[in-house]
């Protein structure tokens, strides 16, 4: 295995090498690299055709689980911006970090200043999910965006100012669930703390951060009891994570299955069907309130 490890090396310093004498000549366009699609998608939104966005995680991947190539590791060193949501999300960006030029790539953390929820000492990095910490996550990317091309800052200006009113717009719609008659929501795991928390929500997860943390079969069956005891007749469901376990439950309580969608990424269906995060967060919205019997304007 080590005599495989140290040529992968090589070649990806050799390549480094190559892309950095040639670096210049690539594209006259800010390079931006993230590892996440809310950050894709507002930096995109931001930026318009004034910058080129390139999220490393590829459709229908969940990011718990990426680890970059060596080709991702090229385009981090070309890139002049590098998004990262943080909070742990992204076990790999702390292996990267010291391979990265930042002389030449700004390398932003968008969650580095704000108050993150703990699980078992874990940081929880779902923050995305709350439209106001989202709506941060923006203000950051924006004034990255603004200190990297300031030719353009006048765009990115009145493009950000957009995106601040689909948030004001996204907020309000979600005010709606602070009135629903029922508190509490299964989910398959726990990514929508930040969420519950901002509504007065009650989040039942059946697995821990990571759709990889299952509980044992003790925990399941108290699961399986609190849940009856709450009467909870919704099991949601994710778009790219094993929901196998989610299916048990929600067959043991007879409830029936909706998604809640993480945003952690689009499928290739989502893609072709032109979501993006503020029509996912509205399907969420509406999907959310029919379980917790909230009325759907």
């Amino acid at each position: 295995m080590k005599n495989r490890i140290i040529p992968l090396l090589a070649f990806v310093c050799f390549m480094i090498f190559l892309v950095g004498c040639g670096r210049e000549s690539d594209s006259s366009k800010p390079q931006i690299i993230v590892s996440l699609y809310p950050l894709q998608d507002f930096a995109q939104k931001i930026g318009g055709k004034y910058v080129d966005v390139v999220n490393l995680v590829p459709p229908g991947t969940e990011p718990h689980d990426f680890e970059p190539s060596p080709q991702d590791m090229i385009k981090l060193h070309k890139a002049d911006l590098f998004l990262y949501n943080g909070a742990g999300l992204e076990g790999w960006v702390d292996r990267t970090l010291p391979n990265i030029d930042q002389s030449h790539t700004h390398v932003i953390n968008t969650s580095e200043k704000m108050k993150l929820h703990q699980v078992d000492k874990i940081q929880d990095p779902h923050i995305w999910l709350n439209p106001y910490l989202a709506q941060q996550q923006a203000k950051v990317i924006y004034e990255s965006m603004m200190k990297i091309d300031p030719t353009h800052k006048e765009v990115f200006a009145a493009n950000y100012q957009k995106l601040n009113n689909q948030f004001i717009e996204l907020e309000k719609a979600y005010e709606s669930l602070l009135h629903t008659p029922k508190r509490e929501f299964v989910t398959a795991h726990t990514a929508f703390y930040y969420l519950a928390d901002q509504y007065h929500l009650n989040q039942i997860a059946i697995a821990g951060l990571s759709p990889d943390d299952e509980p044992s079969p003790k925990e399941v069956s108290k699961l399986v009891e609190l849940l009856q005891k709450y009467q909870v007749k919704t099991v949601f469901f994710e778009t790219l994570a094993n929901n196998k376990l989610a299916d048990t439950i929600k067959n043991e309580i007879h409830a029936q299955a909706e998604v809640l969608n993480p945003l952690e990424g689009l499928s290739n269906q989502e893609i072709a069907n032109k979501e993006d995060y503020f029509s996912v967060m509205m399907k969420n919205l509406s999907n959310l309130k029919k379980a917790l019997g909230g009325a759907n304007e």
